[in-house]
């Protein structure tokens, strides 16, 4: 089984292009009174770098690719994290002694884990920080039946 886990985002890049021309519209109805004089450029040069700043922080935020995956077998379970840096962190266990727990009272609401047994899997680590708490609520119970069906062993035939 396979699960993929993402950030949504809303602004598509024909969103993006909208916003920005639209700003720059928006920027340029206060300043067009002025042309001519020296306010003019002092105006467009911050309105400019208003623009800039704005450009700056919506593709930074559509470069930041954040994803995990979760591969599951009936011995094995992998979980692989990408950062916001494009690093790669890997993280596997057995499927038989993997726990997802939720933590309501944790500094991010309904923080959800995942933990393996054993001496070499005493690491816990995070799944789906960036989704809301009603989202890691609902994959923490999907997780949960998955884990539940691979932890019964098949019926003989």
């Amino acid at each position: 089984m396979r699960l993929d886990v993402w950030p949504h985002r809303s602004l598509p890049s024909k969103g993006f292009s909208a916003a920005i021309w639209l700003m720059f519209a928006a920027g340029l109805m206060p300043v067009i009174p002025f042309i001519g004089t020296t306010a003019f450029w002092i105006l467009l040069a911050c309105m400019m770098s208003v623009l800039t700043a704005l450009w700056i922080a919506l593709r930074k935020s559509d470069r930041d690719h954040l994803r995990e995956e979760m591969l599951i077998w009936h011995d094995r379970i992998t979980l692989t994290h990408w950062t916001a840096k494009g690093e790669k962190i890997e993280w596997s266990a057995n499927p038989y002694w993997v726990r997802a727990t939720l933590h309501p009272t944790a500094k991010i609401e309904q923080y959800l884990t995942l933990k393996g047994a054993g001496p070499d899997q005493t690491r816990e680590v995070e799944l789906g920080a960036f989704l809301s708490p009603e989202e890691r609520t609902q994959l923490r119970d999907d997780l949960a039946l998955v884990l539940d069906r691979v932890k019964t062993p098949a019926a003989p035939q």
